[in-house]
């Protein structure tokens, strides 16, 4: 499934919003920290903002992150004077403040518009998003204080209010939290190349996605996943909001194996894996209880899943682990003919 396909299913400003950031390619986390501040500022119903009110919760968002784990891949060069570098030199002296330093905030003025400002609306293989959260108005100095020659506007789109202010904005933000916390991960030594090899495994008794190598929890799976089922209950298609309870259900219920184990040994893939764990009412959840998927849940699962596998790594590819079979060879086809490989083995 390409962006253009995944943004089809369902073609809103919220798909925008999800192209940007489930399925961009990160070497750096700049856009995460452009969308925290975006959604933010559009939610306290701010039109228009000076560049300079943009950068101080895009600065401090990079600073708490920076002080947790790495923002930008271990093969891009980070030299004395690129952003994270000051971002690290003024780490301390801004967490002290509770605001950016006067070094930081000029830094992120003079870079948002060179850097993410221009890239936040494009993806690869889409030549630009559907839809627009921001315009850059205004010209001359880019430091744009009091005095200064010029000032840049940033002016939020009805677009982004539109996100913002959505039944599912709550779970957008948490969708951005868990995506950067993705990236982070696979930006750090020893553990990024750990998921990028083995993918993720999920820890069943707190429905989060661990890295294999320490066992650590890098995100909820609902957070993770629930975006590239455009904020939807798997179960019943409708919108998944806070007031609506949700669970992680097992799509093959997982008595399954218990069930073929107790005979002669479940002959299936494992179906306590990211594949087939999905974000779905709890009402729905209740009812549906041990019975088998409905060919509408396989499709929306199948369509899940392809999405995934156009998102950058790791997520990509755990689910690339489930397709590839034992030993040598390759699975033919894709998930629908995967999933109705697994509803073989039961009907």
């Amino acid at each position: 499934m390409t962006g253009s396909e995944f943004y089809q299913v369902e073609p809103s400003a919220r798909s925008s919003w999800r192209l940007a950031v489930l399925m961009g390619a990160n070497s750096r986390t700049y856009k995460f920290a452009l969308g925290r501040a975006l959604l933010d500022l559009a939610r306290q119903g701010h039109a228009e903002v000076p560049l300079r009110d943009l950068a101080v919760p895009y600065a401090m968002s990079l600073v708490e992150h920076a002080a947790q784990a790495p923002q930008a891949s271990e093969r891009t060069p980070v030299g004395t004077a690129d952003f994270l570098a000051v971002v690290a030199a003024e780490s301390a002296e801004s967490r002290r403040l509770g605001t950016p330093t006067d070094r930081l905030l000029d830094a992120a003025v003079r870079s948002l518009p060179a850097m993410v400002l221009r890239k936040f609306h494009n993806l690869r293989g889409i030549p630009e998003l559907p839809h627009r959260f921001y315009e850059v108005t205004g010209s001359g100095g880019s430091t744009g204080g009091s005095g200064g020659p010029g000032r840049r506007i940033v002016r939020l789109t009805d677009d982004l209010h539109r996100v913002a202010r959505s039944e599912q904005a709550v779970g957008l933000r948490a969708e951005l939290g868990a995506r950067w916390s993705i990236v982070e991960n696979s930006f750090a030594t020893g553990i990024g190349r750990s998921l990028i090899a083995d993918g993720f495994t999920v820890d069943r008794a707190t429905a989060a996605l661990t890295d294999t190598q320490r066992r650590r929890s890098v995100a909820g799976v609902t957070e993770a996943v629930i975006g590239f089922q455009h904020g939807r209950c798997l179960t019943c298609g409708d919108d998944i909001t806070p007031e609506c309870g949700t669970v992680v259900d097992h799509v093959f219920p997982y008595a399954l194996m218990k069930r073929y184990g107790s005979v002669s040994g479940w002959p299936g893939p494992d179906l306590d894996q990211l594949w087939n764990l999905a974000p779905a009412h709890e009402t729905c959840n209740s009812v549906k209880s041990d019975r088998l998927p409905t060919d509408d849940e396989l499709r929306r699962l199948a369509r899940r899943n392809t999405a995934i596998m156009e998102s950058p790594v790791p997520l990509k590819r755990t689910l690339q682990l489930t397709l590839e079979p034992p030993g040598n060879g390759r699975r033919p086809g894709g998930w629908p003919e995967f999933l109705r490989e697994v509803s073989g083995l039961v009907s």
